[in-house]
């Protein structure tokens, strides 16, 4: 008979919600976990794991952990008390205030903004790293998170009060901030080719990496979460296809499916999928060959002595394997980030003249908004409008 599982102490609350987290490891970071389990409540963490049973996303519940355990740091260092729940109205007034402001005005008032004393202590927790006010955006999806939990408690709070908004609009206006994109330069064909000219090894790592830029991009730029997700279960093998379809004569190629599962543009009763044709096929084939992975992640960890790990790369993992091929490139990697392979593919979609609805069933963007402003970009390099003094 198996021996029982030993309980924690209840004197270690601590180490109780860090051992009820392993339950959502395959979610959250495990890195963190042991920073998590000493922000977050255990009423936190039953409703993390409630939401996980209920089907919530992974990266959507991932963010909702992350930003509670921001708000639940935040909560204690400008207040002295817990998160409460719902939060009055004047509480969130507080949390705009703190994080959105002038520079000019802190300059001249040391109390305009987030008190010193509070950032201080969100900084010694790893939870503050930028200097000055908060991107708008990281702030309204904070409250956003919060808003959430909420409702999944049963309360309200005072989200959608006037005054909160009126402090947000007139708090971005005071707070000017330039909106970055996710990645400053688009990974199109001619990026691509270069950073898999130094995969051409045949190493486990140049393998893989190869494998994995080619899957990503051509499976209609997959976010670096959902190419970090995938699992050699998710691949079918399908016909052969002719490179030209209106051209029986042509070469037949090897083509691949690949379902994604829940994405986040999809629910759980979208059957989301992409397909794969030729040098990805090839590449991925070889990769599952030689690492003779037969299951489960099909992208993972290799150490300095070529020994492939049994867990899955992570988000940032796939995004630290772009910035390397870069720098190995000879590429300013600092202007390029895993978000790139997207705005990449849309963005070569546009170039080679194909409809924007049909990239869009590749790359699985529900908003033709979005995805049509890389066509629209395109179109202006390539129209007439802008040579009208050339």
């Amino acid at each position: 008979m198996p021996k029982p599982k030993s309980l924690p102490s209840p004197a270690d609350p601590v180490l109780a919600r860090a051992e009820e987290l392993d339950a959502l490891d395959a979610i959250l970071p495990f890195a963190r976990r042991d920073q998590l389990a000493s922000l977050l409540t255990d009423e936190d963490v039953a409703t993390l794991k409630h939401l996980a049973k209920q089907g919530m996303g992974d990266n959507t519940l991932r963010a909702l952990a992350s930003d509670l355990a921001y708000l639940e740091a935040w909560c204690e260092l400008a207040t002295g008390s817990p998160l409460p729940w719902p939060a009055p109205e004047s509480l969130l007034l507080k949390f705009v205030a703190h994080h959105l402001w002038d520079p000019v005005e802190r300059a001249e008032d040391s109390s305009h903004g987030m008190p010193d004393d509070v950032e201080i202590g969100l900084r010694a927790k790893g939870l503050l790293r930028a200097e000055g006010p908060h991107a708008p955006d990281t702030v309204r999806r904070r409250l956003t998170s919060w808003s959430i939990l909420s409702r999944w408690r049963g309360l309200a709070g005072s989200f959608t009060a006037p005054s909160l908004k009126a402090a947000l609009r007139l708090a971005v206006r005071a707070a000017p901030r330039q909106r970055r994109r996710k990645s400053r330069r688009a990974v199109t064909a001619d990026v691509l080719t270069k950073l898999l000219a130094t995969c051409n090894g045949e190493r486990l790592v140049d393998l893989r990496d190869r494998a994995l830029l080619l899957t990503a991009f051509a499976s209609g730029g997959r976010r670096r979460s959902e190419v970090a997700g995938l699992r050699v279960e998710d691949l079918v093998d399908e016909d052969q296809v002719h490179a030209d379809p209106r051209n029986p004569a042509s070469p037949l190629l090897p083509c691949l499916t690949v379902h994604l599962g829940r994405t986040k543009t999809t629910t759980t009763e979208d059957q989301a999928h992409a397909v794969l044709i030729g040098r990805p096929v090839v590449a991925l084939k070889r990769w599952i060959e030689e690492s003779r992975i037969e299951s489960g992640p099909l992208f993972r960890r290799i150490d300095q002595w070529g020994n492939i790990d049994r867990r899955a790369l992570t988000p940032q993992s796939v995004n630290l394997i772009l910035k390397s091929r870069c720098k190995l490139a000879g590429l300013d990697a600092e202007m390029f980030s895993a978000h790139g392979l997207r705005s990449g593919y849309l963005t070569e979609a546009a170039n080679r003249g194909v409809p924007l609805q049909e990239a869009m069933q590749q790359s699985l963007h529900k908003s033709v908004t979005q995805a049509a402003s890389y066509y629209n970009n395109a179109e202006l390099k390539n129209g007439r409008a802008a040579r009208l003094l050339v």
